[in-house]
């Protein structure tokens, strides 16, 4: 802690946590009602106890929770097919999804189970198949272009060529 966070020795926790209150209320963008005063000011005490106290997180710090694995590292990635879960044991092809229906990022899922950030969130099968089809339907493509656009003389050469030959064909004739 630094010299301005200390509490002055003169100053009680109950004034201190008052001054906040009044504070507090004093803003004119809180419209609080009389009956919330009271449990705002016990919570406002509450925070400054545990903060005088020496715990910064407002009492004690609650140690950190234990996540058991449902299945080692490298069995959950033993597939190409799938991605088993740490989290259920079920396999997904993408783990998106089920870490967003329990409440997680791919970070914290990685943090939660002390796995390195570039373990894989989609199986590796999966992923390939996704990629095939982008490509077969011209995704992460530029648009084609022509043959004058590069500069590419000799195409143009024949590509013109080409043309009066279909141009005679069409005709019927010799001409020149």
């Amino acid at each position: 802690m630094t010299d301005h966070d200390q509490v002055e020795p003169g100053v009680s926790t109950v004034e201190l946590a008052t001054e906040l209150t009044v504070a507090w209320l004093s803003n004119s963008n809180n419209r609080v009602s009389a009956d919330d005063v009271p449990a705002f000011l016990a919570k406002m005490h509450e925070t400054v106890n545990g903060l005088t106290a020496g715990g910064a997180t407002g009492g004690e710090a609650e140690p950190a929770q234990e996540y058991t694995p449902a299945t080692t590292v490298r069995k959950s990635l033993a597939s190409r097919d799938h991605i088993i879960s740490m989290i259920d044991g079920k396999p997904y092809k993408t783990l998106r999804r089920h870490l967003a229906t329990n409440g997680m990022t791919p970070d914290e899922y990685r943090s939660r189970y002390g796995l390195k950030a570039d373990y894989p969130i989609v199986a590796p099968a999966y992923s390939e198949s996704r990629s095939a089809m982008a490509k077969t339907i011209g995704l992460g493509r530029k648009p084609k272009q022509t043959n004058a656009a590069r500069g590419d003389g000799k195409a143009k050469a024949t590509k013109g060529s080409s043309a009066k030959a279909a141009a005679k064909a069409h005709l019927g004739g010799n001409e020149d």
